[in-house]
C-alpha cells in the first residue's frame, strides 16, 4: 500500500505536543499510529499531544516498564511501547489483536520491534531529533491527503 508523505518541523517540546494536538482532530476510532525514532525523538511527547486532544484522564508517559498504557479519553488511547520486546510475537501474548478493534487509538513506539503485526494502513511517523528542542517529523500514509 502506498504511503503519501508530509514533513513538518516542530522547534519545542510545547511545539511537538500542539502539533500533534491539531494532528489528533482527524484521528479517527481504531487508528494505528506508529512512531519511529531514536531516544528522546519526541516519541512521547507527541503522545502527550494525542491525550491532550482527546481529554485523557492522565498526562502520558513512556510505558517502557509496563509496554501498555491505556488512558480512558473521549476515544479511549492505548500507548504501547515495544523497546523490551525480543521477539514480535510477544505483542500478540500482550492482546494487541484485541486492542486494534477497542474503538481507540493505538500508538505504537518502536513498532519495528513487531514488524508485520503493524496494520497495513497505520498512519507512519518518523520522529527525529535535530537538537534539544528541534524536531523533525515525516507523516507517511495511505490517507494523508485526509489527515
Amino acid at each position: 500500500m502506498k504511503k503519501n508523505s508530509y514533513i513538518i518541523k516542530t522547534h519545542s517540546p510545547e511545539e511537538t505536543v500542539e502539533f500533534a494536538h491539531k494532528f489528533s482532530a482527524l484521528l479517527k476510532p481504531n487508528d494505528v499510529i506508529t512512531l519511529y525514532g531514536d531516544l528522546a525523538a519526541g516519541k512521547t511527547t507527541f503522545t502527550k499531544g494525542v491525550c491532550k486532544y482527546f481529554n485523557a484522564d492522565q498526562d502520558a508517559t513512556s510505558p517502557t516498564f509496563t509496554l501498555i498504557n491505556e488512558y480512558h479519553a473521549d476515544l479511549p488511547i492505548f500507548h504501547f511501547d515495544c523497546y523490551r520486546i525480543k521477539h514480535p510475537d510477544e505483542i500478540i501474548m500482550l492482546g494487541f489483536d484485541e486492542y486494534l478493534e477497542k474503538e481507540g487509538v493505538v500508538l505504537i513506539e518502536w513498532p519495528e520491534k513487531i514488524g508485520t503485526h503493524i496494520p497495513e494502513d497505520s498512519i507512519e511517523l518518523h520522529l527525529e531529533y535535530i537538537d534539544d528542542k528541534k524536531r523533525r517529523i515525516e507523516i507517511r500514509s495511505p490517507r494523508l491527503m485526509e489527515l
